[in-house]
């Protein structure tokens, strides 16, 4: 019989996960469809019961969703509770069990897809939200130099940043304005706002971008995004999206459910002819 699963989120039909998982099946020969399922926002786990209990094996789980799904899940990996929210859920006979395979996923494509080095460089995260909690263990667990969560307003970077002060050396973790970033330098500069969904950009300081340094932008779409415009004007060396990103969190979410690990390279390459 074949194993369903599906991206839910609100939105979600323009969500390219069912494409994603489609070449993983069909790379792997794993038997299960993969669709779309549109929560309504006062009803996520409504739907969720509804489609666990017609026989659905698990879930991707999309905005505004993932901190319901926390609460949902009954067992949480150790990502997720770094995270404080889930993106993965899976379906077992003795409950729900939810993971978050942004971090790794993003980690993945900087060093594995991209060969940007984490460990050793000055990292500045943009964003204090959910993106930016999803992803700081994995960073951090790759031991960069400094790591600087710039935010609007500080004292929500200060409050992400206590979380996780301690995984690094005294100092090493911090929070900062954008403003008050004037005068360093950076190596790779993350960012993890919304701000490219509306087209603007988070208001760095000229000079922050070192010398040969990169730009990564989690969102994703055709053409360079207003960060990585900024980016290149400013003199940043290498320019990427968050669409390898999106490719390594489904393939951790594929191994998760079928303990199977599909190759990526693929569907990358796949997804940026189309």
């Amino acid at each position: 019989m074949t194993d369903r699963y599906a991206v839910v989120g609100n939105p979600v039909a323009h969500s390219k996960s069912p494409l994603i998982h489609a070449e993983f099946a069909r790379q792997t020969g794993q038997d299960l469809e993969y669709g779309r399922l549109l929560a309504p926002l006062d009803g996520f786990r409504a739907t969720i019961e509804q489609f666990r209990s017609s026989g659905g094996k698990g879930l991707n789980v999309t905005l505004p969703f993932k901190l319901e799904a926390f609460e949902l899940a009954q067992r949480r990996s150790e990502r997720a509770l770094d995270a404080a929210a889930v993106n993965t859920l899976k379906f077992e006979s003795d409950g729900i069990y939810g993971d978050n395979t942004d971090g790794v996923g993003l980690v993945r494509d900087l060093e594995a897809n991209l060969g940007i080095a984490i460990t050793g460089n000055r990292l500045l995260l943009m964003g204090a939200g959910g993106a930016a909690q999803g992803v700081m263990a994995p960073l951090l667990a790759a031991r960069p130099a400094a790591l600087v969560v710039g935010n609007r307003t500080v004292d929500k970077a200060q409050r992400l940043v206590a979380r996780f002060r301690a995984r690094l050396p005294d100092g090493a973790v911090r929070a900062s304005s954008y403003r008050d970033l004037a005068g360093e330098q950076f190596d790779l500069v993350i960012n993890a706002t919304s701000a490219s969904l509306r087209d603007t950009v988070p208001e760095l300081p000229l000079g922050v971008f070192a010398p040969g340094s990169a730009a990564y932008d989690m969102m994703y779409g055709k053409g360079l995004t207003p960060f990585l415009e900024l980016a290149q004007r400013q003199g940043a060396g290498r320019l990427a999206d968050g669409l390898g990103m999106l490719v390594e969190q489904a393939a951790e979410s594929f191994f998760v459910w079928r303990d199977v690990r599909p190759l990526t390279a693929p569907v990358i390459a796949m997804l940026k002819s189309l």
